[in-house]
């Protein structure tokens, strides 16, 4: 890896790898062992220099992605998506209205 984009779109790739594999295995003890995998995975590939090369390898690396997408991907209960996601949201802190109106009420 040479440039900062080709480190970025690496990053992302393994990030994605890591998201992927743990849509298929939620249980955290079990998805470790195929986290260490993908990691293997790219550290091996870690010392490619030759643009043509690296480049043959993230597509490759996309196309498995695409292939092993889940299809009801996990997602974190309070994040957007989400069972949890904005289920008990504070109450919006409202102004109180002006005195002579709260009491013109009461007469």
């Amino acid at each position: 890896m040479s440039t900062t984009a080709t480190k970025s779109v690496v990053l992302s790739l393994y990030r994605k790898a890591l998201q992927t594999s743990l849509s298929w295995t939620v249980r955290r003890d079990l998805w470790r062992v195929q986290a260490l995998n993908i990691r293997d995975m790219f550290e091996a590939n870690k010392d490619v220099t030759d643009p043509r090369q690296l480049s043959k390898l993230l597509q490759e690396t996309e196309k498995t992605l695409e292939k092993w997408k889940h299809p009801d991907p996990y997602v974190p209960p309070t994040a957007p998506g989400g069972s949890k996601y904005e289920r008990n949201m504070p109450c919006p802190i409202l102004t109180p209205p002006p005195p002579e109106l709260s009491a013109s009420h009461f007469n």
